[in-house]
């Protein structure tokens, strides 16, 4: 019986799907009906496995209930990455193995003749069995597979040096194509977990791989043979960077610029020299996977409202502040969209230029030959701008910069580093600008950070004693209602978590506000005014988007500090 009859009878494809299946390039029927998007896999699995009398098992619920590693010593990996086979489990003598293929069974064979085990077939996706080989084998296990298997005659650190001095061509372009393969799956691994930043890190036990995910740093197992590659590793990125690769006692920034799947991927790269080699940090800047939306950031309705109000003032100083990573780029940029249309032109200065946005005029600072963000402001202004983004307001010239355009008529937005809104009075201050020059210039100013946001399809809801929660927690505003917490499920990688979600603290300077600063007041007597006037906190803002159950206590606990400032 084929696969073809058994989704035929069992209605999951019809005829026309199934002749262009047998026109599509993949290596059976099922793989075909799969990739064309016929049919769900487990679907199509669990039918042929009742025909043929296999049993369908689900991965994601078996891992972690079994300790895998005797199971994989003396299994032949070249079958797992070959054939997607992966044992699960022995069972009265008998070794289970997952394959996704049902209809081959010479390699379980080759599985029994090598472990001289009685071999039991399951069916699993394709797709958790490739999780589960990341997860205990490594990511690139297979590259490296083969890296070993054609240096096995060396001790495995003098791999650059064999390839500049092998005069075999053919041996150089193998070794060289694997490195380049394992370089893309580390790359390619970390787009599509949506990762921002990848640590690539030279520590006494080897090469540790880490992926930061929404704002998180995960571990990435990595297969123990792939240390011995490690200069290779190293030297690969730096040529993709085009960095000095004979460099090696000094830091250095590079760009690196793909193409994944269609869409355009730029690769940020930092190498810095540690005491046990060079450890690499690579910034990974998804823009097609980028949407800068205002209302999607998570602003709640009366912020975006005030907000939306203030990106329309003819002039003035909006400041949007948070630390490194909070999302200030995206607000914005979201900010400068909304507003951009053909009778407005916006001008930015940023270091660097993280995405290139249509319709604005965009300008890339270069401080090595003197092109800082107060150099380039003072151009930018003879230029005949309505809008002016700075990407930082990190000196006394920039800041006096940014207020002289907002007097003669700009409205200039700009980014600085405080942990909350009020602070940036006082930093302008600290700076040496005059604080009447501060209170009558900076209209507002946004402070933010990102939580992450729970996972829809695993959020679990629970009922909390009040005196489980923070001291400040609105207790009142859940009126009976639960909050929820993180359990982890295949949709979310089992973190609980998927995507994150802006907590936001908008400070309109008013009137009393405007005095304030004119006066030189601390940023607590500023916050304090401000929240007299109805400013809702970054706390509050984060207590509200955990009563909607969009984040959980511990992620507002972790992001933002109690207001005591509000009960003095």
């Amino acid at each position: 019986m084929h696969a073809a009859e058994i989704l035929l009878r069992r209605g999951l494809i019809d005829q026309q799907q199934l002749d262009q299946a047998r026109q599509h390039n993949s290596d059976s029927i099922l793989d075909a009906a799969v990739a064309l998007r016929f049919v769900n896999e487990e679907d199509a699995l669990r039918a042929v496995g009742e025909e043929v009398g296999l049993e369908y098992v689900d991965l994601a619920r078996l891992d972690g209930e079994t300790d895998l590693k005797p199971l994989l010593k003396d299994f032949p990996q070249r079958l797992i990455y070959r054939q997607s086979l992966f044992p699960i489990r022995r069972f009265n003598g008998s070794l289970v193995v997952a394959t996704s293929d049902p209809f081959d069974l010479y390699p379980l064979d080759e599985v029994g003749a090598a472990t001289g085990l009685c071999v039991t077939p399951v069916l699993a996706s394709r797709q958790e069995i490739a999780k589960l080989v990341k997860k205990h084998l490594g990511v690139g296990g297979e590259t490296v597979d083969n890296l070993v298997a054609q240096t096995e005659d060396d001790d495995g650190l003098e791999l650059l040096e064999a390839i500049e001095t092998d005069g075999s061509e053919l041996c150089e372009q193998a070794q060289e194509a694997s490195v380049v393969r394992l370089v893309n799956e580390i790359l390619l691994e970390a787009i599509e977990t949506h990762a921002s930043d990848v640590h690539l890190e030279s520590q006494p036990s080897g090469l540790v791989l880490r992926y930061r995910v929404d704002g998180m740093l995960q571990p990435q197992p990595l297969p123990p043979e792939i240390s011995r590659f490690e200069s290779a590793i190293v030297s690969r990125l730096k040529i993709m960077a085009r960095l000095n690769i004979a460099e090696k006692r000094l830091p250095q920034d590079g760009r690196i610029k793909l193409k994944v799947h269609g869409r355009e991927v730029d690769v940020r790269v930092s190498v810095i020299p540690m005491i046990h080699g060079e450890s690499i940090v690579m910034r990974i800047l998804d823009k097609g996977a980028m949407v800068f939306d205002l209302r999607s950031l998570g602003m709640d309705q009366r912020t975006y409202e005030v907000y939306r109000q203030l990106i329309e003032l003819p002039h003035g100083i909006v400041l949007v502040t948070g630390p490194t990573g909070s999302g200030k780029t995206t607000t914005l940029y979201s900010s400068l969209l909304e507003i951009n249309k053909p009778d407005v032109k916006i001008i930015t200065t940023e270091d660097p230029v993280e995405y290139q946005l249509q319709g604005i005029n965009q300008i890339q600072v270069h401080s090595k030959i003197g092109l800082s963000f107060a150099h380039s402001l003072r151009s930018i202004l003879r230029h005949d701008p309505d809008v002016v983004l700075v990407g930082e307001i990190r000196d006394l010239e920039t800041a006096e910069n940014a207020i002289q355009a907002s007097l003669t008529g700009h409205l200039v937005f700009s980014t600085l580093h405080t942990n909350d809104a009020a602070g940036a009075y006082t930093r302008l201050a600290d700076m040496g600008v005059e604080p009447f020059l501060v209170s009558s210039t900076v209209e507002a100013v946004m402070a933010q950070r990102l939580v992450r946001r729970l996972c829809e399809h695993c959020k679990q809801p629970v009922r909390p004693q009040r005196d489980e929660l923070p001291p400040d927690f609105p207790w009142e505003d859940l009126n009976g209602a639960p909050v929820y917490r993180p359990v982890g499920c295949r949709q979310c990688r089992n973190l609980g978590y998927h995507g994150r979600v802006g907590i936001y603290e908008l400070l309109v300077t008013t009137e009393e506000i405007r005095r304030l600063a004119h006066d030189n007041a601390s940023s607590w007597k500023l916050k304090k005014a401000a929240v007299q006037e109805g400013m809702t906190t970054l706390r509050m803002d984060g207590w509200k988007k955990v009563v909607a159950g969009r984040t959980s206590v511990d992620e507002v606990a972790r992001v933002t500090k109690g207001d005591r400032v509000v009960n003095l």
